[in-house]
């Protein structure tokens, strides 16, 4: 059960948490979106991204959809979640190492792109994590 009680506000347990606040949900939701879609770089490479994060950030809501999908790893996406285990171990502070690895398969806008991605997705799992948000059903209830 999840530390606060949920609002009436959004379509899923996590919205409905940000919901006590409906212009924090909505811009949440709104960059939320904007970064998982296909960008610069696939939302299939940031699915995986995300999958990997989510095994170390401590939000069970998002360790409960899966961990990564190794047989849809290419050099790419192998990469990207390479990049992301270093992010974790190294509590976000990088190694130059880590960007000089990943500069022969990304561009740097894609690099800006992944490094947005999962600043965002473990600020995400880490509000799931402290709210102690467990896997659930999806609420189908639009917010209004």
């Amino acid at each position: 059960m999840a530390r606060i009680t949920e609002s009436n506000v959004g379509l899923t347990p996590f919205q409905r948490l940000l919901g006590h606040n409906i212009e924090v949900m909505e811009g949440w939701t709104h960059l939320g979106e904007v970064l998982e879609k296909d960008g610069l770089l696939s939302s299939e490479l940031k699915e995986q991204v995300r999958r990997t994060l989510a095994q170390s950030n401590g939000c069970e809501y998002c360790k409960a959809k899966g961990k990564p999908e190794h047989e849809k790893f290419d050099e790419k996406i192998s990469l990207a979640v390479g990049f992301a285990e270093v992010f974790l171990k190294q509590k976000g502070d990088l190694p130059d190492s880590a960007f000089n690895i990943s500069r022969g398969c990304f561009s740097e806008s894609e690099m800006s792109e992944l490094c947005a991605f999962i600043a965002f997705t473990t600020a995400s799992q880490y509000y799931g994590a402290m709210m102690k948000l467990e896997p659930g059903k999806k609420i189908e209830r639009a917010y209004t």
